[in-house]
C-alpha cells in the first residue's frame, strides 16, 4: 500500500498493491496492520477502530454531502469506489487548524482503485461521475443522527470545483444545509 500526503494534514491518498495476471486481479482492500504501519511511516496518529462499513449507489450528478460528525460520534472515513467514478472532496473543519475551510478533491473510481483517508475533523462529499456509482466507507464511529451535521455542497467561501456540468441532484437535507460560516462546528 502507498500512502500519498494531500495539501490537507491527515487526510491521505492510498493506492492498494494490485495483484494482476491473464486470470484478472487482487488486492487487499482493507489491512489493519498494514494501514497502521503506512500512517505510522507517514507520521500521522493511528485512527480508532472502523466499527461499520457503508454502501451507497449513485446515479451521474448526484452530489452528496459535504456530511460530518460531531463528538462523542465523529467519524474518520476509510472511503473507495467499487463500481463507476466519483469526485470527492474533503473539507478541513478543524478551528484551529492552519488549513480551515481549505478542501481537497480527488477522484475514485474502480480503474484507478484509489481510497482517501478522512480522519475525523473533515466534512466529507463527493459527486457520482457515473451512473451506478459504489461508493464504500470504512467508519470509526457508527452513525448518530443527533451528531450528524452537514454544509452546503456549493458555499462560495469554499469555492470546490466540482466538475459538474449543470446543478447536481442532491438530497432536501443537503440543499438546505448552512454555509461553514453558520455551521455547528466540532470544537477545537
Amino acid at each position: 500500500m502507498k500512502l500519498t500526503k494531500t495539501p490537507l494534514s491527515g487526510v491521505l491518498l492510498l493506492e492498494p498493491a494490485v495483484f494482476g495476471d491473464e486470470r484478472g486481479w487482487f488486492m487487499e482492500s482493507f489491512n489493519e496492520a498494514r494501514f497502521e504501519a503506512a500512517l505510522r511511516e507517514q507520521g500521522e496518529p493511528l485512527p480508532p477502530r472502523f466499527v461499520q462499513d457503508n454502501h451507497s449507489c449513485s446515479k451521474a450528478g448526484v452530489l452528496r454531502g459535504l456530511h460530518y460528525q460531531l463528538p462523542p460520534h465523529a467519524q474518520g472515513k476509510l472511503v473507495r469506489v467499487v463500481q463507476g467514478a466519483a469526485w470527492d472532496v474533503a473539507v478541513d473543519i478543524r478551528t484551529d487548524s492552519p488549513h480551515f475551510g481549505r478542501w481537497f478533491g480527488a477522484e475514485l473510481s474502480a480503474a484507478n482503485r484509489l481510497q482517501l483517508w478522512l480522519p475525523p475533523g473533515f466534512a466529507h462529499g463527493f459527486v457520482a461521475l457515473q451512473d451506478d456509482t459504489h461508493f464504500l466507507y470504512k467508519t470509526t464511529d457508527v452513525y448518530a443522527r443527533d451528531c450528524e451535521r452537514c454544509i452546503r455542497w456549493d458555499d462560495p467561501a469554499l469555492a470546490i470545483a466540482w466538475p459538474l456540468q449543470g446543478l447536481p441532484l442532491v438530497a432536501p437535507k443537503d440543499a438546505a444545509a448552512p454555509l461553514l460560516a453558520e455551521a455547528e462546528l466540532p470544537p477545537a
